[in-house]
């Protein structure tokens, strides 16, 4: 979210916690990229901030609650108030419980695994329409398309992206295999450690493909404690995960520190992974 943006936002955030009689004084702000996480006080609940563009708040609502219904291991949204998205000053917020951070200390990649596996297992059960993978990979291909939205992607990085994106869009969609509803995104950032163990969160961006291209976001070490994962295909994802997350480093819109720097040392590391793989990639 633009720096402009942000106080606005914040009051946004304030207005609807207090008028649903949540005790709010003061806010802290957690996170800032597409939208803005914020631990209001003194009611201590966590909300999230959005432009009303971003309508796929409530598509996140709907999975966070049927997943947290049936056990699976989410951030829950905020019991004392309806799950719903609410309106304010042009923007969408939405509310979920803040969990303290349980005491500091290394995520084992078998905890991981056992997490991801369980929201796995209950996002089968979930009959949602659901963006396909595929879409995500769309999204990509139309920035590095896009001079005026990267504008600073040099032309042989821009070639290596679009062909890497097309190539592995297509192979992984011929044979992927089965697919279901995954989070999309379930990297470490988007894993809570808490006293009730692992929790993902940001459940917007859920899409539907194989088990694999979720995997790909993990650390590598959890695939070995996946049951029944794929290799193959795991690594044929990891490599279209990469190009997608480098993608983003040069959209002139990034908001991740560092990111252009990400960005370079990313590009290296698809080159690496190909020749690795000694894979000719297709014009």
């Amino acid at each position: 979210m633009q720096a402009s943006e942000v106080p606005r936002a914040v009051a946004a955030a304030m207005s609807v916690a207090s008028s649903l009689d949540l005790a709010v004084d003061d806010t802290i702000v957690l996170h800032n990229s597409n939208k803005l996480t914020l631990r209001v006080l003194p009611c201590n609940v966590l909300a999230r901030v959005a432009p009303k563009a971003h309508q796929v708040a409530q598509f996140e609502v709907e999975v966070a609650q049927r997943l947290a219904e049936s056990g699976c291991p989410v951030a829950a949204l905020e019991p004392r108030v309806a799950p719903r998205v609410y309106q304010r000053d042009g923007f969408v917020v939405t509310l979920w419980t803040f969990y303290e951070p349980a005491t500091p200390g290394e995520v084992s990649p078998a905890e991981y695994a056992t997490a991801l596996e369980r929201l796995h297992a209950g996002m089968r059960k979930l009959d949602l329409p659901a963006p396909h993978f595929t879409d995500r990979v769309d999204q990509a291909q139309q920035l590095v398309a896009s001079r005026d939205h990267t504008p600073a992607l040099a032309d042989a990085d821009r070639e290596l992206l679009a062909d890497t994106l097309r190539y592995l869009r297509r192979w992984i969609g011929e044979r992927g295999g089965a697919e279901q509803l995954l989070h999309g995104e379930p990297h470490p950032g988007n894993v809570l450690t808490t006293k009730n163990g692992l929790l993902f969160i940001d459940l917007e961006t859920c899409c539907r493909g194989p088990v694999e291209f979720d995997l790909a976001h993990a650390p590598e070490e959890v695939s070995g404690h996946y049951p029944g994962a794929n290799h193959h295909l795991l690594r044929e994802c990891r490599i279209l995960v990469l190009a997608m997350i480098t993608t983003w480093r040069w959209d002139q819109g990034d908001r991740l520190p560092n990111g252009r720097r990400l960005g370079t040392e990313w590009l290296s590391q698809i080159r690496t992974a190909l020749e690795r793989k000694e894979l000719d990639i297709p014009g």
